[in-house]
Parts: C-alpha cells; sequence; structure tokens
C-alpha cells in the first residue's frame, strides 16, 4: 500500500522568540492560502521552542513560500525554511 505524499507544509527554524501563531500565519500568507499556522511551545513554560509549522492549501503555494521566506531576517534572526518531513511512525 502505498500513500502519495502531498508537500505543503513547511518545517521553520530560528523563529525569534517573540513571534507567534498569528504572527507566523501572516507572515506565510503572503505567499499563498495558510491552511494552519503553528509555534511549536515548550509544555511546561508555554514558551515558544524557536521553530514552527505552516500548512498551506496546495503544494505551488508551499514552494513559493520556501523559496520567499528561507533565509529571510525577522527581528534579526535568519529563517530556516524546509520542507517538513512526515512525523516517524
Amino acid at each position: 500500500m502505498s500513500t502519495l505524499i502531498v508537500n505543503n507544509k513547511l518545517f521553520v527554524g530560528s523563529l525569534p522568540w517573540s513571534v507567534d501563531d498569528a504572527q507566523l500565519n501572516e507572515i506565510f500568507s503572503a505567499h499563498g492560502q495558510v491552511v494552519s499556522a503553528r509555534v511549536i511551545t515548550d509544555r511546561e513554560t508555554g514558551r515558544s521552542r524557536g521553530f514552527g509549522f505552516v500548512e498551506f492549501a496546495d503544494e505551488a503555494s508551499a514552494a513559493a513560500a520556501l523559496e520567499a521566506t528561507n533565509g529571510s531576517m525577522i527581528d534579526g534572526r535568519a529563517l530556516s525554511v524546509s520542507f517538513a518531513r512526515p512525523k516517524a511512525e
């Protein structure tokens, strides 16, 4: 049984600690329809862990956003953007 992998989800690393879900959505929505944008937080403290995920409605938008945002500066930090890898089973 094979599964079709549609790569419309991006991993965003090197996020400034100040960025929240809404800001992440705002940064990436300029490049296509964002389905979800989530900054990953520490379970105990609730503080940002400095990375997140952005899911787009289609692969073309995700690819355009990757191209446009990887290496871009946000609050003095260069974003590290790549296609998200599927969770290990």
